[in-house]
């Protein structure tokens, strides 16, 4: 399964276990979104605490949906069910912030 770069950027609530926090990427068209969830879920890639130093570089797992010629692509954060505060989990990303 694909996964999107971003980075954990502060870290929210210790509760509920093992911890909330908010993690930021940048969207093709050059928009900021913010992803807030357990820590667990960025945390393949990093150990994230309340004492980590942030931002830290952290995944999240996607969904491809659609891909476009110019190189971007539509992507859900479904699979973990991660979505933004107002509840959209589906992006335009370019394909090179993805992992494969």
């Amino acid at each position: 399964m694909p996964e999107l770069r971003c980075e954990a950027v502060r870290w929210l609530d210790d509760e509920p276990f093992p911890g909330i926090v908010e993690v930021q990427f940048v969207d093709a068209a050059g928009r900021r979104w913010s992803l807030i969830d357990k820590c667990a879920i960025f945390g393949q890639s990093a150990e994230l605490s309340p004492t980590s130093v942030y931002p830290v570089e952290v995944t999240v797992a996607c969904d491809i949906e659609a891909t476009a010629g110019d190189g971007v692509v539509t992507v859900s954060t479904a699979p973990d069910g991660v979505s933004t505060p107002d509840g959209r989990n589906t992006f335009a990303v370019y394909a090179n912030q993805l992992i494969p």
